[in-house]
């Protein structure tokens, strides 16, 4: 399997398995044993959707802020389930995981976007984070600044 079927795969099962945490009570090892049971999933593939979903509840609360102020028109609260957690994933690799390309980030949640969210979902998933890849990437000015 080539390395970025095993991540989009990895990517599938992260977003399952944060939907199924943030829309129920279930405990994140329960539902990740539960997800990855399949004896046909490589390391690889428990490697990184385990990753994934530690590390974006680990970071969801800065997660969180990082969509509020991409997608301000829409409360965080209003924003789909699924939709959010799409972006979680995507802002996770783009900016704390920081392993994956730019392009490579926001292409997989747009995909992601296509396979499971709604017609518009897509569009809303790249709009935030091309944004959010363009503003987050440009230095900010210090107390050195000059302007």
């Amino acid at each position: 399997m080539p390395t970025s079927d095993y991540r989009h795969q990895a990517r599938r099962l992260a977003l399952q398995a944060l939907y199924e945490i943030d829309g129920t009570d279930h405990p994140i090892e329960t539902v990740l044993s539960e997800r990855l049971a399949s004896d046909s999933y490589r390391e690889e593939i428990y490697t990184l959707t385990t990753r994934l979903v530690h590390g974006v509840l680990e970071h969801r609360e800065r997660l969180d802020t990082l969509i509020r102020r991409y997608a301000p028109e829409w409360p965080l609260d209003q924003i789909a389930l699924l939709d959010r957690n799409i972006l979680r994933i995507a802002i996770y690799e783009l900016l704390i995981d920081d392993t994956v390309p730019v392009k490579v980030a926001i292409n997989e949640a747009v995909e992601l976007a296509k396979t499971f969210g709604t017609e518009s979902t897509p569009r809303f998933v790249n709009g935030v984070l091309g944004t959010l890849a363009s503003r987050e990437s440009e230095p900010e000015a210090g107390p050195d600044s000059q302007g």
